[in-house]
């Protein structure tokens, strides 16, 4: 069994790998369905272990259902785990909801926290989930959100080294700038699912192949 090589530096290429990205996805928009910033945190929470696009199926008919903060804080545990039981872990998604919306309501006036502090607090939230409340939801950018995709082609195009989400964050926010955070995590977990995918890259058809220390070309 041959023992994989680590990854070399390559963060003096990062400025131009991004370019290539960004020229790749110009509209690097979030795929979840929200109108305010407590459908947001309720689709980031179901979108874990879950497509985008089958979250927005079941938003589409939950959200009318549960219209306000009181309507999940007041739900019943198991109805809800029916509602949402096509993303997944249901069980404990419904539990993380229904605890933040009545955290929210005892410790935050009903509305959703808009710093990094409080939304931690909430259950079932981490760093992913309150970057990207507090980037959608409220346009404040603190971080960048590290996910699956993040984290695997950070790792790739060698922009870090680290496994731990929190180091991977700090790496990439000391090579982006901070307004751009956002863009940059949509932007890697496009490229993720449409070209630098997990079990079967396309190098063939990757835009920075020629500056990426892991292509297969």
């Amino acid at each position: 069994m041959t023992m994989q090589s680590p990854v070399p530096d390559n963060r003096d290429n990062f400025d131009q790998i991004y370019k290539l990205l960004q020229g790749e996805y110009p509209n690097a928009e979030p795929m979840l369905h929200f109108n305010n910033p407590l459908e947001l945190l309720v689709a980031t929470i179901l979108s874990a272990q879950c497509t985008d696009k089958q979250v927005n199926k079941v938003t589409q008919v939950l959200f009318k259902k549960y219209q306000s903060v009181e309507d999940f804080a007041n739900a019943d545990l198991t109805e809800l785990g029916k509602d949402i039981y096509t993303t997944g872990f249901y069980h404990q998604k419904a539990k993380h909801i229904i605890g933040s919306a009545q955290l929210i309501l005892t410790e935050f006036g009903g509305r959703v926290p808009d710093n990094m502090e409080d939304l931690l607090k909430l259950p079932g939230v981490g760093r992913k989930t309150a970057n990207i409340v507090l980037a959608r939801g409220y346009d404040i950018i603190e971080g960048i959100a590290v996910d699956t995709h993040v984290t695997r082609l950070s790792q790739k195009l060698g922009f870090t080294k680290n496994n731990d989400p929190k180091k991977i964050e700090v790496d990439l926010m000391t090579l982006a700038e901070k307004k751009d955070l956002e863009n940059l995590s949509m932007t890697l977990i496009l490229h993720g699912r449409n070209v630098c995918i997990a079990r079967r890259p396309k190098c063939g058809e990757c835009v920075v192949s020629e500056l990426c220390p892991s292509s297969e070309v």
